[in-house]
């Protein structure tokens, strides 16, 4: 069915557009032999193919342009006509004998056209002639497209300052009102359309209305270029003339659309004059109609105003624009109780960028503007949807302007408005609260500020009600909580009690995060909290030393027990073993021998209990030696205890390359080059030669496994281990020693099959020889030192 009627509509056209050209051909050959009389009578027939009722708007224009074009050269024969013999007022008569009204009226448009320009008549005149008697024409359809021809026609010939049909006769007022009565007939003819056919049609007609919209409003547009409107006639006349029709057609399609054009073509000074006017008929609008968008429009009109020039800004304060927008917003919501609260929060999305802009420095405004959105989503849980993106504009426009968490952070509204998000959008919001900190280098320099910030991005640091992690995508948890540790190492405060508090109360609000997230936030809280040791230590030794302050070393680490504590517990061992090292490496710098001690042995317990796989075993004892060689602040007894235990934990290593190459490792706690009273030759030489015993082991067990001789790389090892304590000065390394190990590496090379070498290794050894003969060429001391060793 629908088929068939746009091919019968196809075929209207066709035959419409088949008529028009053959009137047309008859009109051009009575033009050519100057005969008008003809011509009207062709030009009237052809123009009597727009009297269909059988097509849509869409066709109907098709057809209607084509008479367009052909009523042009009509109008320049009659232009041509005028300035030789025939009398343009004899013609004006002669087109009202056309049998049919619409094609007289078409004509008499034409003509009148001509009629004005000729001058011998006011304007003013022959327009409200034709103005009126378009009313002829009840038809909305062809009577918009006739009130479109006449409207086109006449622009050019209106009466306006400057023109040359302005005269004593001839107003700017003429012009005005010729426009505003063509406007109100053109609505009226297109608020009926809506009415016309079954209600079942309803949607189509809609539709078709929306395709014609553009002929009505082009008259506002009209309006908007008459050069004589100054602000005193749009705000006395014009706008209320206008806002007069729109309010009282009471459509919905209309409002909406000549609201937005009122907006859109008349100049931005105007608007903010005649604010209260344009506002007031906000209200009376229908309720179907979405305001929400046109006050966004002229809000974002006026902001780009605003931004256009410093000096327009004291206008915006004298017409009280913040207060008559926010007052609107109020009515236009009261008004409309179905408002959904995408639609409210838009609005005050918009309202807060206006303010941005013309007042950026009234902090009270913007914290009203939240307050009152807080107001209207109070009650209707958590948001969802297009309402939680316009939340997030909300709450990411004064971070954008300000480039300043501290001042969001002064706003008393804007962590209520965050609470009425979902979890999902307020780790999005949460998000760009960071970035902007991040972006903007800001230091957030209080511990009451930084519990407020933390209160805010809370979504990123704990679990929110319902959040399930199992559901996020990995890799961007990973990202979401570095955020979170890059903010914590950002923290600042030049005063150590300062920075303790603020330390404390990051520790406050991390530790309710859960097992995922303290791996991430736990490590930045501890070093962070490590340089504030140093920083309190540094202020200390230049004497500068407060016996009355919190924030000693001391206490420092008290707390940093206790925060690695719990993330032993989470369990991540490995992690929580090399933050407890680094803490006895800052006590070993403050000299706290007790404090490393404690944190020393912490580390001990938890590679004892919770280590088990040999890697992280093997990783986590590098660590320990590591940091035992740099402590210089144990006495005797502990550094015994604590490099046995180390010694002890070597050799007990699941793979014996690992138990080789950790027990050699455990010499350099034997000797030490920076503290003299920590060179034990004899026991440098026990590790030594207890790490050449089990290189020795699993050179065997290689053999009798793989049946042949495992890499000589571990005793290559071993042998460069001699050289260094050689050279340091250890008298246990003898050159025999030294020598011994060349010669069996070289046996064990020289045994091993072609298959089985280790190119690694052969370089290596390679290396190593070189080196040696390399210090027998320096002479002097070092020269004779290593004379003695054969190579």
């Amino acid at each position: 069915m629908m088929s068939d009627g746009v091919e019968d509509e196809e075929k209207w056209l066709t035959a419409g557009i088949a008529g028009l050209q053959q009137n047309a051909f008859y009109m051009h050959r009575a033009l050519d032999s100057n005969n008008i009389k003809d011509a009207l009578k062709y030009s009237a027939q052809m123009l009597s193919e727009l009297r269909t009722s059988r097509l849509s708007p869409h066709k109907y224009y098709e057809l209607y342009m084509r008479a367009f074009d052909e009523l042009r050269k009509l109008e320049i024969f009659f232009k041509e006509e005028s300035k030789r013999s025939c009398s343009i007022i004899e013609l004006y008569e002669l087109v009202q004998h056309a049998g049919n009204i619409l094609p007289r009226l078409y004509l008499l448009c034409t003509v009148g056209s001509v009629y004005i320009r000729s001058k011998e008549a006011p304007a003013k005149d022959i327009l409200k002639d034709l103005v009126e008697m378009c009313r002829g024409i009840q038809h909305p359809l062809r009577g918009l497209f006739l009130r479109s021809y006449l409207s086109q026609v006449s622009r050019d010939k209106l009466p306006d300052i400057g023109s040359e049909y302005e005269g004593d006769e001839n107003t700017v007022m003429d012009a005005v009102e010729f426009v505003l009565q063509n406007f109100t007939e053109m609505n009226k003819l297109w608020v009926r359309m809506q009415h016309q056919g079954p209600a079942r049609e309803k949607e189509k007609r809609e539709k078709e209305r929306n395709e014609l919209r553009d002929l009505v409003g082009k008259n506002l547009h009209v309006l908007s270029q008459i050069e004589g409107i100054d602000l005193e006639l749009y705000r006395d006349t014009v706008l209320p003339r206008i806002l007069e029709q729109v309010v009282n057609c009471k459509d919905d399609l209309a409002q909406y659309y000549l609201m937005d054009c009122i907006i859109q073509v008349f100049p931005d000074e105007y608007h903010l004059q005649t604010l209260e006017t344009l506002l007031g008929a906000c209200p009376q609008l229908q309720p179907s109609v979405d305001i929400k968008t046109v006050l966004s429009g002229l809000m974002e009109r006026l902001s780009n105003y605003a931004a256009s020039s410093i000096e327009v800004l004291p206008e915006f304060v004298q017409v009280e624009a913040f207060a008559k927008l926010n007052n609107a917003i109020g009515q236009v919501i009261e008004a409309q109780p179905d408002m959904p609260v995408f639609g409210a929060v838009t609005l005050y999305s918009s309202l807060l960028t206006f303010t941005l802009h013309v007042h950026p420095d009234r902090l009270d405004y913007v914290d009203q503007i939240l307050g009152a959105c807080v107001s209207k989503i109070a009650g209707k849980g958590k948001l969802e949807g297009k309402a939680t993106k316009q939340i997030v504009a909300l709450l990411s426009a004064p971070l954008e302007k300000y480039n300043d968490i501290d001042t969001a952070l002064k706003l008393s509204n804007y962590p209520l408005v965050m609470e009425y998000l979902d979890d999902s959008t307020n780790k999005v919001m949460s998000n760009v609260i960071i970035q902007s900190i991040m972006k903007n280098k800001t230091h957030i320099s209080t511990a009451e500020k930084v519990g407020a910030l933390f209160e805010l991005i809370k979504g990123l640091i704990k679990d929110l009600d319902g959040d399930d992690n199992d559901e996020m995508d990995e890799e961007d948890f990973k990202e979401e909580q570095n955020s979170v540790a890059r903010l914590i190492q950002m923290l600042y405060n030049s005063d150590p009690e300062e920075m303790l508090k603020i330390i404390c109360m990051v520790k406050k609000h991390i530790m309710s995060g859960g097992p995922k997230r303290l791996p991430f936030t736990i490590p930045p809280l501890i070093y962070n909290a490590l340089k504030l040791v140093r920083r309190v230590q540094s202020q200390d030794e230049n004497g500068s030393e407060d016996e009355t302050s919190s924030a000693t070393p001391k206490k420092i680490f008290q707390m940093l027990n206790q925060t690695i504590e719990v993330l032993s517990m989470v369990p991540v061992p490995d992690l929580a073993l090399r933050l407890y090292l680094e803490c006895a490496e800052a006590a070993n710098d403050c000299d706290l021998e007790p404090v490393a001690y404690e944190f020393f042995t912490q580390a001990y317990i938890l590679y004892e209990e919770e280590i088990s796989d040999s890697k992280a075993q093997v990783t986590a004892l590098y660590l320990i030696i590591g940091t035992l060689q740099r402590m210089h602040t144990f006495g005797v007894e502990n550094r015994d205890t604590l490099t046995h235990k180390a010694t002890g934990y070597s050799a007990k290593l699941l793979k014996k390359p690992d138990q080789c190459r950790a027990v050699y490792a455990c010499s350099h706690l034997f000797w030490v080059d920076d503290q003299d009273g920590i060179k034990d030759g004899e026991r440098v030489l026990l590790c030594l030669k207890r790490a050449l015993r089990i290189a020795n082991a699993a050179q065997q067990m290689a053999n009798v496994t793989k049946g042949s001789g495992g890499s000589v790389m571990l005793f290559i090892e071993i042998l460069n281990k001699y050289l260094y304590f050689f050279e340091k000065g250890n008298t246990q390394i003898s050159v025999a020693s030294i020598q011994g190990l060349i010669e069996l590496v070289t046996s064990e090379m020289q045994s091993d099959s072609r298959s089985t070498s280790d190119p690694a290794a052969d370089a290596f050894f390679a290396s190593t020889i070189r080196y040696i003969q390399s210090q027998k060429d320096k002479g002097g001391a070092t020269g004779e030192k290593f004379e003695a060793i054969k190579v």
